[in-house]
């Protein structure tokens, strides 16, 4: 299973909540074959990842990629671990 976090850039704040995101991911004791990268949203495509993760911001942009996780603030990393954890609950991930 891929996970891809974007932004507006694919520079600093994906590359920073994909961190956050493996962090999370080791929390939830995920299956070691779920793999974290990062994009910037333009070049994202639905046959990316099996699950996004974004801002707020780029809500409208990312529904275009299929299982979206929005976070409302980027830099917090309890909202980061519940959503992925019930994403991945309601995927039969975890």
């Amino acid at each position: 299973m891929k996970i891809l976090v974007v932004c507006g850039h694919g520079l600093g704040s994906s590359f920073m909540v994909e961190m956050n995101a493996q962090e999370a991911l080791k929390n939830l004791q995920a299956p070691d074959d779920v793999k974290v990268e990062h994009s910037d949203i333009m070049s994202a495509s639905p046959d990316m990842a099996d699950v996004f993760i974004c801002g707020r911001d780029l809500e409208e942009n990312a529904q275009r990629l299929g299982e979206v996780v929005v976070l409302d603030n980027i830099l917090d990393k309890e909202e980061l671990q519940n959503k992925l954890e019930e994403k991945l609950k309601a995927l039969n991930i975890l």
